[in-house]
């Protein structure tokens, strides 16, 4: 065996830090690497036939970006925005998308060998949108998994709705 190759396997991995958000009562971990930045919520122009859980675009810097209530995608209660509700823009496969979330809290850290399987609960969030579970000072992070909350086919049909509609007025 290559006294190189098995020297490197041994190397541990890296930790990853995540952005941890709230809602309701349960805190989520979103990939920091996939946040681009965090704005305070701002009203969105509404995109006709698009999902309930799509609340709209928005305009940011001359791009126009689709934004998702991560409450709604997650099938919870609809809850009225407050002070604390921030849209964070995330980029997923070259593409740019918001989730509005009930707050902020910080930037974890989490090593690979914290993250736990996510459990088949039938719990109110699908599973679907998490691909770990992992413990932060005594309180349980359930990290998102990105790539999964924007849908291909949703994704397909913004573009459609889009290109049919005139987003000239979203300010």
């Amino acid at each position: 065996m290559n006294q190189q190759a098995s020297s490197a396997s041994a190397l541990p991995e890296e930790a990853a830090q995540y952005l941890t958000v709230n809602l309701g009562n349960e805190e989520y971990g979103v990939d920091i690497l996939a946040v681009r930045e965090i704005r305070g919520w701002t009203p969105v122009t509404r995109i006709p036939q698009a999902p309930d859980y799509v609340l709209g675009v928005l305009n940011l810097r001359g791009a126009i970006v689709p934004v998702l209530d991560l409450r709604l995608r997650f099938g919870l209660a609809r809850e009225e925005y407050t002070a604390t509700t921030v849209t964070v823009i995330v980029m997923v496969n070259g593409r740019q998308f918001g989730v509005v979330v009930d707050a902020v809290s910080d930037v974890v850290e989490v090593a690979p060998g914290d993250v736990r399987p996510v459990p088949d609960m039938g719990t109110t969030v699908d599973t679907e949108y998490l691909k770990g579970l992992t413990s932060v000072a005594e309180r349980m992070v359930l990290l998102l998994d990105v790539d999964r909350l924007l849908q291909p086919q949703d994704a397909q049909m913004l573009e459609a709705a889009l290109a049919s509609t005139d987003v000239k007025a979203v300010a």
